[in-house]
């Protein structure tokens, strides 16, 4: 059996009366992508910042590779957060700059090979760069470390079908097997091919955690299918 790279106990976050995850319980493996599904407010995000330790649990534990979240675990975590959190006044080489000074794991070669792919020069300045070009840039700055978690929280929201087609190919093509993806959208049609499994959450708890195949099977539906009946997309 897989080892879990991430385990979920009883897991809580509440903001006043609202729980935004809710007693969830997963047990997350190593070397799979997975998605992870839910309507607006299912608490996809929160989950994210969760396990990357930028929230503290209100009741339960969060373990990743067996540590609880802390500087330790973010060594091995790779974070795309949903918004855009570069600074306009820096050029791409600060960036660059920046997370090889910061990250042990950060690999500027293949950030470097990536960012030839997109015709983009070190030297421009983020103000210059048109939205999804920034993203690219973010995207490339997580996928450029050697880590075993990476969380991308919405990487193909916002942008154009070609971009898409760009993040898409970029995620594949360095992703390590050995590693765990775990892959929030609400564009399902456009990525469940690269899915292993999937985890649907529905107003903070759990609906389901399966394997693509397992879903197709039962159901005779793609996810993207199963997703728009259960919520009613």
């Amino acid at each position: 059996m897989t080892p879990a790279i991430i385990e979920l106990k009883n897991l809580e976050k509440s903001f006043g009366k609202v729980k935004a995850v809710d007693d969830l319980t997963l047990s997350i493996p190593s070397g799979k992508i997975i998605g992870l599904l839910g309507p607006n407010g299912s608490g996809k995000s929160t989950l994210f910042k969760l396990i990357n330790g930028l929230l503290q649990p209100t009741k339960g534990s969060v373990l990743i590779d067996g540590l609880a979240p802390s500087v330790e675990s973010k060594k091995i975590i790779s974070y795309l957060p949903e918004r855009t959190y570069l600074n306009d006044w820096m050029k791409v080489r600060d960036i660059f700059d920046f997370f090889n000074d910061f990250y042990e794991d950060f690999d500027r070669i293949k950030a470097k090979e990536m960012l030839s792919v997109l015709k983009l020069d070190e030297n421009y300045p983020l103000k210059t760069l048109s939205k999804g070009n920034k993203e690219k840039v973010q995207l490339i700055l997580v996928m450029s470390r050697k880590s075993k978690v990476y969380l991308l929280d919405e990487p193909i929201g916002g942008v154009d079908p070609a971009a898409r087609d760009f993040i898409l190919e970029t995620i594949l093509s360095n992703y390590k097997e050995d590693a765990t993806m775990i892959i929030s959208t609400h564009l399902i049609s456009d990525i469940e091919k690269v899915f292993d499994e999937v985890i649907l959450l529905n107003q903070g708890r759990l609906y389901d955690y399966d394997s693509v195949d397992s879903i197709r099977e039962k159901t005779g539906k793609s996810v993207d299918e199963l997703f728009r009946e259960v919520f009613r997309c």
